[in-house]
């Protein structure tokens, strides 16, 4: 039986790895700003499951107003909208690490199951307020939070997205 990703946390303290259901993110249309500056425009507002990047020392030390998140889906959800990944090559290659900007969660409910794992999207990321946040979080009442070792290795996934560097060129292949 695998070991849990999770554990469970109230109150409104938060870390990186806190997941939090219902934030509120912004939905930018194809066309946003083709009215021109200065024009008013309208924004609308969706729902989704974010989990928090912002470092937990940050967090604790009230060093941030904006706390940076990541979308946080079932894969069910992640291949409606990405119809490649109906496959389990595809999803056999993120586990492993090797699908760039995806990273996989165990399941909060079954972590031996999966297909009911969670697939964090590190390409998108939304900036939200602290106080809104603290709000959604002590609202919630029990919510889930990544325990060691599973924190440091989304941790260290997500750093490892934002530090990769494209060289021009590259030494030649041994022949």
């Amino acid at each position: 039986m695998a070991k849990s990703f999770w554990t469970k946390v109230t109150g409104k303290s938060l870390a990186q790895g806190d997941l939090l259901t219902g934030c509120l993110v912004p939905q930018f249309e194809a066309d946003f700003g083709a009215a021109g500056e200065g024009a008013t425009e309208t924004l609308a507002l969706g729902e989704q499951t974010l989990i928090i990047v912002t470092q937990s020392c940050d967090l604790e030390n009230s060093k941030v107003e904006l706390v940076a998140m990541c979308p946080a889906h079932t894969l069910e959800e992640f291949e409606t909208i990405n119809q490649k990944f109906k496959n389990k090559e595809r999803w056999e290659a993120v586990r492993k690490g090797r699908v760039e900007g995806l990273h996989l969660l165990g399941s909060p409910s079954d972590p031996d199951d999966n297909r009911t794992a969670l697939v964090v999207d590190f390409g998108q990321i939304f900036s939200l307020p602290l106080g809104y946040l603290e709000k959604k979080a002590e609202a919630a009442g029990e919510r889930l939070r990544l325990d060691s070792p599973f924190l440091e290795h989304f941790s260290q996934a997500f750093a490892r997205y934002f530090m990769r560097v494209g060289l021009p060129s590259q030494i030649p292949a041994f022949k």
